[in-house]
């Protein structure tokens, strides 16, 4: 029973990163975004180069041009030339 409990927690946990966005900076400078989880508004600054992992149970994101858009988790977000781009 200890066995299949720690199997079940050990795949709880590797499935939790898979579930989440992902953004993606191919500009030259940092860029950032708003993300809204539930009521709580927070900035997401992504360095030049630099891929982060955020969003796990779904959320708003503002882009660095504006647009806001609902992310459920899975979607990988590409920032270039200062545009965001969802895939």
């Amino acid at each position: 029973m200890k066995k299949v409990l720690l199997a079940v927690m050990a795949l709880s946990l590797a499935a939790g990163p898979a579930l989440a966005a992902t953004v993606v900076n191919r500009d030259a400078e940092a860029r950032t975004l708003i993300v809204t989880e539930g009521s709580d508004k927070s900035e997401l600054t992504i360095g030049a180069g630099e891929s982060v992992d955020f969003c796990p149970g779904g959320c708003f994101v503002t882009m660095p041009n504006g647009d806001r858009e609902a992310l459920t988790g899975g979607e990988t977000i590409e920032i270039s030339g200062g545009a965001a781009k969802i895939r």
